[in-house]
């Protein structure tokens, strides 16, 4: 049988949450509002599929450019090429550094 190539293939350690994070998600997440120019960080939520960003972006930080609905567009480099992103907040944290 020919192996699945699907949009979560090999993010089985990629995805895990630890026992401690599992539940729902905490409120202050949800409403963490982002403004253009802000950096964040693309940190995936295994139990949200919607807005769920491709696992090649996560861990990765990116520029919010705008929102479109619930979700935020994101400008991600990745080598020489800038990439746009629709990313709901779920899966991002602000960035710090």
């Amino acid at each position: 049988m020919k192996k699945s190539k699907g949009f979560r293939s090999k993010t089985r350690r990629l995805l895990k949450k630890k026992p401690r994070e599992k539940g729902k998600i905490r409120l202050g997440k949800l409403l963490c509002e982002y403004h253009p120019g802000n950096s964040v960080v693309i940190k995936i939520d295994p139990s949200v599929q919607k807005g769920m960003p491709h696992k090649r972006y996560h861990g990765k930080v990116g520029t919010i450019v705008g929102k479109r609905g619930r979700s935020y567009i994101v400008n991600v480099t990745q080598g020489d090429a800038v990439k746009e992103i629709i990313v709901r907040p779920e899966h991002l944290e602000p960035y710090g550094g």
